[in-house]
């Protein structure tokens, strides 16, 4: 297994000073990350956490722009050269469940836990905005600091803080994120999708209700959503190519009221998940049609919604070979790397459209635990904190070397 111990002094003078800098100031951030974690907020209810990020900002003598995106933060590290702009981003949001971990910083707030890290992301991203503050004279170009609300949500953050100007002028982007099924210490990085787009649907079938004694004289929209469901799945069985995935799901099937009486509807609720733009259109396409024209076979009407969300999160190549070979030169042992085969969404995949994008996992795996994301008693370790701004300084410093 990899392993990323701290870095001797003596290895560069560059990887000496992050490594300094971060062990310097990690108490502080260990202890930011409790406080975030305590005070968790859902969506765009992010004000608490954004004011704390605008406070440490200041702190270091940055400018802080707040409510972009309703309650993002926005901060530029300017370097000594001109140069490029390279977004680094982390969500700061958490999720609408109870938290069950007993930790003595567990949160304090009903309903609401950050069972998927990103108070983890939050703490780590100042970790390297003080780091970064320090290295101005070795930039050549802006690192633009994006905390962002409301990745949990249908509604985007990252596409609430893009429509309010947080891509304009930037040229590459960079976010990461902690993954409990990698041990503490170790890093990855994916080549090409690394997350799938994620659609919505609802699918309203029209009948005509009668008794179900006498099926002859309705129309019976629970058997036309029944082969309706069973023909949607061969839009992956048998209209796709099996080398570019995808997966559909119905999770909500709803219809009639009791045995002796056939509904006026029924109705049914799933989402669809590809990994490339190709295959998403495609599968609308194909989705829309055997909806409509099964129903339409079956004398009844079908009235679909179709609601598009995140894309697939697009890992770009040569950001990819460049973070490889900075991170195996600071850590000394290179990242473990794979292609994506992840089904989950990321709306970091708003700035990937638009941009040369890499999101990197860093491993928060306690040792004897078996954590998920999303889990009530999720509990990562901290040093995935310490780890991850090693890993962003990094990054931002060779990505805007002179020299590069």
């Amino acid at each position: 297994m990899t392993h990323f111990p701290p870095s001797k002094t003596g290895i560069n003078d560059l990887t000496r000073r992050i490594d300094d800098k971060v062990a310097e100031i990690a108490p502080h951030l260990v202890a930011l990350r409790r406080d975030i974690h305590a005070h968790p907020e859902i969506g765009f209810e992010t004000q608490r956490t954004a004011d704390l990020v605008a406070h440490e900002l200041r702190q270091m003598g940055l400018e802080v722009t707040t409510g972009i995106g309703r309650t993002g933060v926005i901060a530029e590290i300017t370097g000594a050269l001109p140069g490029p702009c390279l977004i680094l981003r982390a969500d700061m949001d958490a999720l609408p469940i109870d938290e069950r971990t007993d930790l003595p910083f567990a949160s304090q707030i009903q309903g609401a836990m950050h069972a998927c890290g990103h108070d983890i992301h939050t703490s780590a991203l100042l970790g390297a905005a003080y780091v970064l503050r320090d290295l101005t004279q070795e930039l050549a170009g802006r690192v633009r600091l994006v905390f962002q609300p409301a990745e949990e949500t249908v509604e985007s953050g990252a596409a609430a803080m893009i429509a309010d100007g947080a891509a304009e002028g930037a040229d590459m982007a960079i976010a990461f994120h902690n993954q409990p099924e990698l041990p503490a210490g170790e890093l990855r990085l994916i080549h090409g999708a690394s997350t799938a787009s994620s659609d919505e649907f609802c699918v309203t079938v029209l009948g005509s209700s009668g008794h179900a004694a006498r099926p002859h004289l309705a129309l019976d929209p629970i058997v036309a959503c029944a082969h309706i469901i069973t023909q949607l799945q061969t839009i992956v069985s048998r209209r796709m190519d099996p080398a570019d995935p995808m997966v559909l799901t119905i999770g909500q099937i709803a219809g009639g009221f009791t045995e002796n009486i056939i509904p006026d509807s029924c109705s049914f609720k799933g989402t669809i998940r590809c990994r490339s733009a190709q295959t998403r259109d495609m599968a609308e396409e194909r989705f829309r049609q055997i909806c409509t024209d099964t129903a339409r076979a079956l004398g009844v009407r079908a009235e679909v919604t179709y609601l598009r969300g995140a894309p697939a999160l697009q890992n770009d190549k040569t950001l990819v070979d460049r973070a490889l070979t900075s991170l195996s030169a600071h850590f000394g042992t290179a990242p473990h790397t794979q292609t994506g085969t992840d089904f989950g969404a990321e709306d970091f995949s708003y700035f990937s459209e638009r941009l040369p994008a890499l999101q990197f996992h860093v491993g928060s795996g306690q040792p004897g635990r078996d954590d998920r994301l999303h889990n009530s008693d999720y509990q990562p370790d901290e040093s995935a904190i310490t780890l991850s701004a090693r890993a962003l300084s990094r990054l931002a410093a060779d990505f805007l070397s002179p020299a590069r």
